[in-house]
């Protein structure tokens, strides 16, 4: 790796371990956190719902924003809004607030983390690519994977305990703060290397333009659009059961305030964050095609949840977890590639957020129902049906397979680049 190219890859190692660190405070008791305040598990997760609905909604205009203004000034915007709006859930819980603001909150949460999904990896992709960077984006990717399990871990684990130290609303002051911190961080090192953004005169009609050609790229391209329908399966399931982890843990451990063991949830994520960034270059160097890696990473993890329903005692649940985490994390970034190599420069941003919003859609679906589902049944159970959902997702994969893209095979500088941007 070059000089720029490595520079580029330490500015977007560090924004990751920051803004990892500042959003991993509350990972470990956000579920517990809602609890505390009042809701029902039904009440939680549709919070929850509302959360990743805001992000269905602004996905694409953010996403937009990142092609049209810059993946800078995304940035900059998402750590203010987040800040903000992290600031208000603990006003809620200090007052009782009831369900309905929990809700409207929730949405400008979600309105944050869409600034931030596709910005920041398209601002990667392009940097690398005009810095001259001839490596695999596996590579890169899983190193990013890497320090923001570090960060989880340290976030997660230190949000649990201050929280029993001191009370469940303290972790979430902490990720203000540090949130504001990063906002300074980025304005000073993020600069938008080798991507000039477009600031039209119209810029509605820019907006249109940036959007047409975003789907021509996206759900109009088929190996694009399966790989992303299959996103709403995945992502769903998967933000269920990480929020589920930390009372399910708690259940089989025993102590219900135990707000340690509920950071621990968290921090096995992160851990297998960690792992599974570092096994991912290497299980995609054992085999021809980056598919395979996402199919397995799928059904694997799937199954795993599944297997939860039969697991009654703390430390074979935990095992299970562990493992179901680092499968899942191992398939991440070599689909983060697959998807990138797939996509033009010009409108990676905007494609980028559409496949999140595609994955948070399932997300509003997945949760209540879920949740209600751990209401009735109890979290084995609901664990288990998430694994069904999740498995849903592999003919889809397999059918983006069958199209042979040549991103599915593409290595080295090839698979850094991505497609050319259309004239």
């Amino acid at each position: 790796m070059n000089p720029a190219a490595r520079r580029i890859q330490g500015i977007y190692l560090a924004l990751t371990l920051g803004n990892t660190l500042a959003t991993s405070f509350i990972w470990g008791i956000n579920t517990l956190f809602l609890l505390d305040a009042g809701l029902t598990n039904l009440e939680a997760f549709a919070a929850n719902a509302f959360f990743m609905a805001g992000m269905v909604v602004f996905e694409v205009p953010t996403g937009v924003v990142a092609d049209s203004w810059g993946r800078r000034a995304s940035f900059l915007l998402g750590t203010v809004t987040l800040a903000g709006s992290t600031l208000l859930y603990y006003l809620m819980w200090q007052v009782s607030a009831p369900f309905w603001w929990w809700a409207a909150v929730s949405v400008l949460l979600g309105l944050g983390f869409t600034f931030f999904s596709g910005a920041v990896e398209a601002w990667l992709v392009d940097a690398l690519h005009f810095s001259g960077y001839d490596g695999a984006l596996e590579t890169v990717l899983g190193r990013g994977q890497m320090v923001s399990g570090i960060a989880m871990l340290a976030g997660s684990v230190a949000g649990g305990v201050i929280a029993q130290a001191t009370d469940l609303g303290v972790p979430f002051l902490l990720r203000a703060a540090v949130l504001a911190a990063m906002f300074l961080v980025a304005f000073r090192l993020m600069h938008d290397v080798g991507f000039t953004p477009e600031r039209s005169a119209r810029p509605l009609q820019a907006t249109r333009a940036v959007l047409a050609a975003s789907v021509d790229n996206g759900l109009r391209n088929p190996p694009v659009r399966y790989i992303m329908l299959a996103a709403p399966f995945t992502v769903g399931a998967g933000f269920y059961v990480f929020y589920a982890l930390q009372p399910y843990l708690l259940e089989l451990y025993g102590d219900p305030r135990a707000y340690s063991i509920a950071g621990l949830a968290a921090a096995l994520v992160a851990g297998a964050d960690i792992l599974g960034g570092w096994l991912a270059p290497r299980v995609r160097g054992m085999v021809r095609k980056r598919t395979t890696v996402v199919l397995a990473a799928t059904i694997t993890s799937a199954l795993i949840l599944v297997a939860l329903l039969a697991t009654p005692a703390f430390w074979p649940g935990l095992v299970l977890l562990a493992l179901w985490a680092v499968v899942a994390a191992a398939g991440t970034p070599v689909r983060k590639a697959y998807l990138n190599a797939m996509v033009p420069s010009r409108q990676r941003a905007t494609v980028l957020s559409f496949d999140s919003l595609m994955g948070s859609s399932g997300g509003v679906v997945a949760q209540p129902l879920l949740g209600r589902t751990a209401d009735l049944y109890g979290y084995p159970a609901s664990l288990a049906v998430a694994g069904t959902i999740q498995l849903m997702a592999a003919p889809l994969i397999f059918l983006s397979r069958r199209c042979c893209p040549a991103a599915d095979t593409a290595t080295g500088e090839e698979a850094a680049q991505g497609p050319a941007s259309a004239a």
